[in-house]
């Protein structure tokens, strides 16, 4: 029923009223969760995502409510950290040390074990250790709960917050050290240190062939179209569920970022007719614009821009012509007007 509201209310045109009726659909599942199976409003708001997810119309839910989003996770964390007591790290040192371990050290050697007794790459499982080697906002959520059902007391709270923010500060140094360990032991795993991780993508056998990287609002569009005009198509996209409907229409398809070299390595951009980009992100489409020329000089390279800033960008980094919506609106309504 939701999906079907998501999709009556987009065809209305109203991007105010998509965005209400998102918060709405959020809100009101939360609310109705907590109230009819008592559970909490956190857990009640995480089945409203997975309900949300279900439908296709996902994407653009996330990207309506991505600035209030961003409001909430400030209002989060700053709620969280008027939680925390900094005294504990003067009071118990120990016990704060104790907990920290537990988070780095336990979950790390955990992930390690397991990632390698299936049998993956050394650099992999230290990859996934670092990025485990933290506990985030579900472990506040977690803790505030216990102290509210007198299952955990303020000091254990106190104890988790702390080692949370603690593991958070450190990620970022374990993945420093994680990179340069990388680099004295296999130099060429760390010069690519996501290709190394990933599970080799077997290569299309397509040529002559369109590449679109972005399957959101315009590259679904685009591709309708070119699947419509029977057009070889392979398409690339971060979101593997948005890429499940054209495995059923026989589309070839990688998942995957538009600037990851393995991805357009397998998408056999040297005998590809044309390239694509039509992801929102300017940043990322300059990346794959510049692999793209790259790999083919002679390619052909179309891009999506949202401003004149990012139309210099793209250009800069290759791109053959960038269509900014702007634009074609403009030229569009101009050619309408009635000849004299």
């Amino acid at each position: 029923m939701i999906p079907w509201i998501l999709h009556y209310v987009a065809h209305t045109g109203s991007r105010e009223l998509f965005r209400l009726a998102v918060l709405a659909i959020a809100l009101g599942v939360a609310f109705g969760a907590t109230t009819l199976f008592d559970v909490s409003f956190a857990l009640g708001a995480f089945f409203a995502g997975m309900i949300l997810a279900e439908s296709e119309l996902s994407q653009r839910a996330a990207q309506e409510t991505l600035p209030l989003r961003d409001a909430f996770a400030v209002l989060f964390f700053v709620s969280v950290g008027m939680l925390f007591n900094p005294m504990i790290l003067w009071h118990d040192p120990l016990p704060v040390l104790a907990t920290l371990l537990i988070i780095v050290l336990g979950k790390s050697v955990a992930a390690y074990v397991i990632v390698r007794m299936f049998r993956f790459p050394s650099p992999t499982a230290l990859t996934i250790s670092a990025s485990l080697a933290q506990i985030g906002e579900f472990s506040f959520i977690l803790a505030g709960l216990g102290v509210s059902l007198a299952l955990l007391p303020e000091r254990g709270r106190d104890l988790v917050l702390a080692g949370a923010i603690l593991s958070i500060l450190l990620n970022p140094v374990f993945f420093a050290l994680l990179d340069r360990i990388l680099a004295r032991n296999t130099p060429d795993v760390a010069a690519d240190k996501k290709q190394a991780a990933r599970v080799p993508i077997p290569p299309t056998a397509l040529h002559d062939h369109v590449v679109l990287i972005g399957y959101g609002r315009v590259g679904r569009y685009v591709g309708q179209r070119l699947m419509e005009a029977k057009t070889p198509l392979l398409v690339i996209d971060n979101d593997a569920r948005s890429l499940a409907p054209l495995k059923a229409l026989g589309v070839e398809s990688i998942s995957g970022g538009a600037s990851e070299r393995d991805v357009l390595a397998a998408a056999n951009l040297p005998g590809a007719r044309c390239l694509l980009v039509a992801v929102p992100d300017a940043f990322e489409g300059g990346a794959a614009v510049e692999l793209g020329r790259k790999a083919n000089p002679q390619l052909k390279i179309i891009a999506r821009s949202h401003s004149e800033d990012e139309t210099a960008h793209l250009l800069k980094h290759g791109a053959d012509e960038v269509v900014m919506g702007e634009h074609e609106i403009a030229k569009a309504m101009i050619e309408g007007i009635p000849r004299t």
